[in-house]
């Protein structure tokens, strides 16, 4: 079994209206050194099989077509071997 992490991204040339908003409440406490907030997901979850590749195409197929929006965001992933 493998442990998957996926970190998911909006692409830098896509605005990113929750980072702003944080940014901006961030400067209104105080924080003027912060700039270019930007928001992710961060998701886990358990591939059940003992062959990395077989997880690799599994999680790969996830991701593409259930946990990102293909125009919008990109996104990164590990597997961790679970013994």
């Amino acid at each position: 079994m493998f442990k998957a992490k996926v970190l998911v991204k909006r692409r830098p040339s896509i605005l990113d209206p929750q980072g702003m908003a944080v940014e901006k409440g961030a400067k209104h406490l105080g924080f003027n050194n912060i700039k270019e907030t930007r928001i992710g997901k961060y998701v886990e979850f358990i591939v059940d099989t003992e062959i990395r590749s077989s997880a690799e195409k599994e999680v790969t197929e996830y991701c593409d077509k259930l946990l990102i929006n293909p125009n919008l965001e990109d996104y990164e992933y590990t597997l961790e071997e679970i013994l």
